[in-house]
């Protein structure tokens, strides 16, 4: 992964969409990182199946993490 970019979030695939649909929303591009389906393509088991990782671009950092907060905080309400 390029050094430009963070993983600003671990989790469900659930999670990580509603995640990416208001951070495309705000305008900023995420990577979604999916070491399950990586490593199934590899023929390698998975310990945490159907968790996803996103990472942005380090000068979007400031916009995204707050975006994540609200969601987390959103699920646990």
């Amino acid at each position: 992964m390029d050094s430009d970019y963070k993983k600003i979030y671990t989790g469900s695939f659930i999670v990580v969409q509603l995640i990416i649909d208001k951070l495309n929303a705000l305008g900023i591009t995420a990577i979604i990182k999916d070491e399950t389906e990586s490593a199934r393509l590899a023929g390698f088991g998975s310990s945490v199946p159907g968790y996803q990782d996103i990472y942005v671009n380090v000068d979007e950092l400031e916009s995204a993490i707050p975006v994540v907060e609200s969601v987390k905080s959103e699920l646990e309400a």
